[in-house]
């Protein structure tokens, strides 16, 4: 019977034999599997750390199937790791774009607007009542023309010139 100084310098020397043995075929399954060098070779260190945990129970016959089935375990978590990052890291971004955007548009909307109610208030009465119908109410030129009591080609006349002065405005401005 081997005293258990024997057997953990017995198990040493088998970790250090299997580290010799099977270090380049446990790193070349590894790169085969997560297609990134640097990173199984982190992962094919990790493989033997864990063999670490299993000294007690090692033997020459069973070492070459602890380390593949810990490799298999390490390769199955890095991958699973790398898409939850890649999931969550393209979820930020996706939503962290939108929001800025969304704010940035909105403040940008706000100045054109005021920009747009600055400029309304050089405009006529009349065609200043028939362009905050028609772009603020959203109504037909049938039913501003209805409203003001005015033709319907005066009312298209009037969206006409006050939209052609707007847009000419709002270019000089931007």
């Amino acid at each position: 019977m081997k005293t258990q100084s024997s057997q953990t310098s017995h198990n040493s020397c088998l970790i250090t034999h299997s580290y010799k043995r099977y270090h380049q075929i446990i790193l070349s399954y590894i790169t085969y599997k997560i297609n990134h060098k640097y990173e199984a070779e982190d992962l094919m260190q990790d493989v033997f750390v864990r063999l670490l945990d299993y000294r007690a129970m090692l033997r020459e016959d069973t070492v070459k199937y602890f380390l593949f089935t810990i490799a298999r375990n390490i390769v199955t978590d890095y991958i699973r790791r790398y898409y939850k990052k890649q999931e969550i890291t393209s979820y930020i971004y996706d939503t962290t774009v939108y929001y800025s955007n969304e704010t940035e548009e909105n403040l940008i909307v706000k100045d054109l607007l005021s920009l747009e109610r600055d400029k309304l208030g050089t405009y006529s009465p009349q065609r200043k009542a028939v362009y905050l119908l028609s772009r603020f109410e959203e109504k037909t030129t049938s039913e501003i023309a209805d409203e003001l009591h005015l033709s319907k080609r005066t009312v298209e006349n009037h969206l006409l010139i006050g939209r052609k002065i707007m847009r000419a405005y709002i270019r000089q401005c931007i």
